[in-house]
């Protein structure tokens, strides 16, 4: 696990936005796993200007969304299908059959979570994903308390969880309770994962992350366990860290041929 720590979002988003770019003109037809909320806007923002200004090329990648709330009608503004259209895929050249979702308006939601895990292998797997990660720790739809190996499934989302995206709606009552989510394990299957965490408010969260324990408790842990995750931090998320002095250290004395 690399631990990356900048001195705010926008130099996370350039660095990110560095290994999607690298990845695309490496393999214009990659696999991208698409986070929402509001760590990764950033992220796509630089990708539109990269798109708009470098001509970065998204016309033959391929993206699959992280998670969705279910029963939200087709559609809904605030359904995860149609933020990522929104704040990204939308403003890039991918086409609309590229970027695929759980279906969460599915009358069958076992069936649907198996045919997203499907499409994901059929696809050769996530090249690289995209992460933000909860006040509790969790990743996606991951909730403390899931399992290290889960795959896409359905999931009952906590109550700080709703609090946290009421934002969103007009009221915490319009948060719905339940969402499909990529599992632990089908996340540990990207080749590579990027992390992003602004905001002391995500301090303790990270800490558990990248120094506490591999458990349950904290979902993002198992990033632990995954062979390539690099973990983008400002000074107030990095600030609960106890090694951070070596982390900083680390990175600024990384080999160029190294990469991200």
């Amino acid at each position: 696990m690399d631990v990356v720590i900048l001195p705010g979002s926008k130099a996370i988003a350039s660095l990110a936005a560095d290994a999607v770019e690298a990845l695309l003109r490496r393999k214009p037809d990659a696999v991208l796993g698409l986070a929402t909320g509001s760590s990764p806007v950033p992220v796509y923002d630089e990708l539109v200007l990269r798109h708009e200004q470098r001509g970065l090329d998204f016309s033959r990648a391929r993206a699959f969304a992280l998670d969705e709330y279910v029963g939200l009608p087709a559609g809904h503004p605030e359904s995860y299908r149609e933020v990522i259209r929104r704040v990204f895929t939308g403003r890039v050249n991918i086409g609309p059959a590229n970027v695929h979702g759980p279906d969460g308006t599915a009358a069958d939601i076992p069936a649907a979570c198996q045919a997203y895990e499907d499409a994901i292998r059929a696809a050769g797997g996530v090249d690289l994903q995209l992460l933000g990660i909860g006040t509790d720790g969790h990743v996606g739809f991951n909730e403390p308390g899931s399992s290290l190996a889960s795959r896409t499934r359905i999931t009952t989302l906590v109550e700080q969880t709703r609090r946290d995206n009421a934002r969103f709606f007009r009221s915490v009552a319009e948060v719905p309770s339940h969402a499909l989510t990529q599992g632990l394990g089908t996340i540990l299957d990207a080749r590579h994962v990027i992390l992003l965490a602004t905001g002391a408010q995500k301090a303790q969260a990270v800490r558990d992350l990248v120094e506490g324990p591999v458990a349950a408790i904290c979902a993002a842990s198992v990033l632990q366990l995954h062979p390539h995750a690099t973990i983008l931090l400002d000074e107030a998320a990095a600030s609960s860290l106890r090694l951070a002095d070596y982390y900083r250290h680390s990175y600024d004395n990384k080999p160029p041929w190294q990469g991200l």
